[in-house]
């Protein structure tokens, strides 16, 4: 935050009116998706002999694994990104290939999932087009419409001997023209701007210019970033451009996920079995005979627990046994988690603990599913991000002069749906509207096996052949065998 109100006092650059609130809000949301959030996760108790203490509470990580999942149905390497002109597409298959995309976007989409948004941005280097990939804590928006983010700072924070610089980069426009421009800060605290020492840039960014002007043809005008957020409506600041976190109103429920489950974990350390013995047999024994010492139990064994019985027996040992709530815990925590599945955007029962680990349903969805209709929710803004960076990289190439494009070109993403139904239940729904008549054979074999309609005539032209010899024991899936009683037929299905 000291960063951020830092930039947001640099005269010489537009004002910023972005919400500090947003970003108190990231930082929680990246401290979730870590693993410890210490308003959450800090957890105070009282002993007798040590007074008050903390501890780490035990925690399920849910943001993450939500995080990670919705980025896995969303984006894989069955994602196919389509440009109508062949020489842009092998230009743009060769940019991503270098920098490896597909994997450095599965990731990324997993920390836009969970910290709200991140920012892709191209540039040139050695006669190439390279990507930087941003996590939404280092960029700040600086102009923004209806047709999304246009102008932004990127932040960059590094440490050299005892003093903390940070790198800006600053986008903006003037009409038509491109202007990039590096500010270098130093400062002995962690997380503050300090002073300006953008004069000593080239010693830390050695062949990096300051100042960049680069005039775009207004025909091609494009970003020369893509942001990229959840299709999650932004409840935290309505007037903000930013994405918020797809658990960012579930908070409560991810306290309550994980209180059961450090519940459920105190259950066994303090639930464990313990054996109360006289105080008198822990005590070291002398044998009068050989002065050796003697102790009836094990001081060190925490089974063992010491006890003054006072009026009681004073030769008893006692066994106490304490039964562990273990089915109520692991009932509590899967009711939890169908909760959190809906607010997270997935179906209930996406997620399910069994006390030993936390599970992913590994069944498919179907196309009315909640986590169906939340991947295509995202897969809208993402294929539009997607466009978004294509001509950023087309932009910045040809400003360069890389590679130059055509005036006119389309960009189409094809993301993968074989998640929306498995094999079984679709080859069931067909025969049943094949059986019902209201489906052509042919459209039928096309969408199951991915054909083509000239392939599809062929096949079924394939199979009357074979309907001569078919018998009845020979039936498939598209009806194409013998009738009853064994005996041939030649009845079209």
């Amino acid at each position: 935050m000291g960063l951020i109100d830092g930039v947001k006092k640099l005269s010489e650059h537009k004002d910023i009116s972005i919400n500090d609130e947003m970003y108190e809000e990231i930082e929680k949301w990246k401290s979730l998706y870590k693993g410890y959030y210490e308003d959450m996760h800090k957890v105070k108790y009282h002993t007798i002999e040590k007074g008050n203490q903390t501890r780490r509470m035990q925690s399920l990580g849910m943001p993450k694994v939500v995080s990670e999942e919705m980025a896995s149905l969303v984006f894989n390497e069955k994602c196919q990104i389509s440009i109508s002109d062949d020489k842009t597409k092998n230009f743009i298959d060769e940019v991503f290939k270098q920098n490896k995309f597909n994997k450095n976007f599965q990731d990324y989409l997993e920390f836009m999932f969970g910290l709200s948004g991140m920012v892709i941005k191209p540039y040139a280097q050695d006669n190439k087009v390279k990507l930087t990939f941003v996590t939404a804590e280092c960029f700040i928006p600086l102009s923004w419409d209806n047709g999304g983010i246009f102008e932004g700072v990127f932040i960059n924070e590094f440490r050299k001997g005892k003093k903390y610089y940070t790198h800006l980069e600053w986008h903006t426009w003037q009409g038509n023209t491109l202007i990039i421009r590096n500010t270098l800060h130093v400062s002995e605290t962690q997380g503050e701007l300090g002073v300006d020492i953008t004069g000593r840039f080239e010693e830390f960014f050695p062949g990096v210019a300051i100042e960049a002007t680069l005039p775009v043809n207004p025909d091609k005008k494009a970003n020369s970033f893509a942001y990229f957020k959840p299709n999650i409506a932004n409840n935290v600041d309505t007037q903000s451009p930013l994405g918020i976190s797809i658990f960012a109103n579930s908070i409560d429920t991810l306290r309550a996920i994980d209180t059961a489950f450090d519940s459920f974990h105190q259950e066994f350390v303090l639930g464990k079995k313990r054996i109360v013995v006289p105080a008198h047999m822990v005590k070291t024994v002398v044998d009068p005979q050989t002065g050796k010492t003697h102790r009836y139990f094990d001081a060190n064994d925490s089974t063992y627990e010491a006890f003054d019985y006072g009026d009681m027996d004073q030769d008893t040992i006692k066994d106490i046994e304490i039964t562990l709530r273990v089915d109520e815990h692991i009932a509590a925590i899967n009711a939890l988690l169908n909760l959190f599945s809906m607010q997270a955007g997935f179906s209930p029962g996406s997620f399910s603990f069994d006390g030993q680990s936390m599970k992913t349903a590994t069944e498919v969805v179907s196309e009315q599913s909640k986590t169906f209709k939340s991947k295509k929710a995202h897969e809208t803004v993402i294929e539009a991000g997607l466009q978004e960076l294509i001509a950023s990289i087309l932009q910045i190439a040809e400003l360069y002069g890389i590679f130059k494009a055509p005036d006119d070109y389309e960009v189409t993403v094809a993301f993968d749906d074989s998640i929306a139904e498995d094999k079984t239940a679709e080859i069931g729904r067909l025969s049943q509207e094949l059986s019902q008549g209201i489906i052509p054979k042919k459209r039928a074999i096309m969408r199951y096996y991915g054909l083509t309609e000239e392939e599809a005539i062929d096949w079924i032209a394939e199979i009357n052949e074979e309907r001569a010899t078919a018998t009845a024991e020979s039936v498939d899936f598209f009806g194409t065998g013998g009738g009853n009683n064994g005996t041939n037929t030649n009845q079209e299905a």
